[in-house]
């Protein structure tokens, strides 16, 4: 039964000290809405869930003995939310104030919405990027910064001041809001995605059911990007497989050619790269780790893409890069 304003709902993965100052942030911004706040914990084992427990009472805490994900894990928040609105915070993300009045009051103000998302900015209050345009094969092939200085009304930029919120093509999911009446049409995320691309997938499946998707400027959250998942090969696996699956979801007719032109492009990535360490003589350490980076996904490419990781019996906190 949705009789409250907004469900916060925070998917955790041995981010303690992060959590605490995420949930401590909601408390601290959103005054004049009634709200609850869920974390999904997902089998960690610093301690997390007794932390946030002891620090606030009043969170409700969803404990998985394992790691199921994190679109499995928001679904069973979603299932058991009282709110009209769930808003959806990477433990990473901290939210500024007014944040979630803003977002709230764009939903309530536009009903045909079903999902919107606000302004990501850096700790030093730059910005990042807060929305994304469905993948295709011109975005593949070509940089996406070419792209956003050549056609930008397809493709939204960061460095453009946007005074009024505008329909995009997907949220990044560091913070977003999704209406409760939407998801009933259109269903929870697809549990196929382990970690990566789930909103991407779960916005396409909006549009399709009618509903639109916006960007909210005018919300401002701080987030410590990728501090919550990290940036090491593995989290970079897990994101070119939750890759694969939506293109071969959405563009199976074009499935091989993405492909393609992907490992096209990360092979001219690791040449490149290498060059960069000889040239250097293997002094500088990012040009050191790119190049180890680069040959470890095109040695997982060459075994077939397996998944990454130790699967779970039933199918990580998430940020990106």
């Amino acid at each position: 039964m949705a009789d409250l304003d907004i469900s916060f709902v925070i998917v955790n993965w041995n981010t303690r000290a992060l959590l605490l100052q995420c949930v401590a942030a909601i408390y601290e911004t959103v005054k004049s809405l009634s709200i609850e706040v869920i974390v999904v914990d997902n089998g960690s084992t610093d301690d997390s869930v007794q932390a946030v427990q002891n620090t606030f009472p009043q969170v409700r805490c969803i404990v998985n003995s394992e790691n199921k994900g994190f679109g499995a894990a928001n679904n069973q928040a979603f299932r058991v939310m009282r709110g009209r609105y769930a808003l959806l915070l990477n433990t990473d993300a901290t939210l500024k104030p007014r944040a979630a009045q803003s977002l709230f009051a764009f939903m309530e103000s536009h009903p045909q919405t079903g999902m919107a998302c606000g302004q990501l900015l850096n700790p030093d209050g730059s910005k990042q990027n807060s929305h994304a345009t469905f993948p295709s094969l011109l975005g593949l092939a070509v940089n996406e910064s070419l792209l956003k200085w050549l056609l930008p009304g397809k493709y939204p930029s960061k460095y453009r001041d946007y005074k009024e919120p505008l329909p995009i093509d997907s949220c990044v999911g560091a913070c977003m809001i999704v209406r409760q009446s939407a998801m009933e049409e259109v269903g929870l995320f697809d549990e196929r995605y382990f970690f990566f691309f789930e909103e991407t997938d779960w916005a396409r499946q909006f549009w399709q059911g009618g509903w639109q998707v916006h960007f909210v400027p005018q919300a401002q959250i701080i987030h410590a990007q990728g501090q919550s998942a990290g940036a090491n090969a593995l989290a970079r696996k897990l994101f070119y497989y939750s890759r694969y699956q939506y293109l071969h979801k959405w563009h199976p007719s074009q499935f091989g050619v993405m492909k393609a032109v992907i490992l096209l492009r990360l092979a001219l990535n690791v040449v490149l790269n290498s060059a960069a360490v000889l040239l250097t003589a293997g002094l500088v350490q990012n040009s050191r780790f790119r190049c180890q980076r680069y040959w470890q996904l095109l040695t997982w490419h060459f075994s077939a893409c397996p998944f990454p990781m130790a699967r779970p019996a039933a199918a990580e906190n998430k940020a990106h890069e």
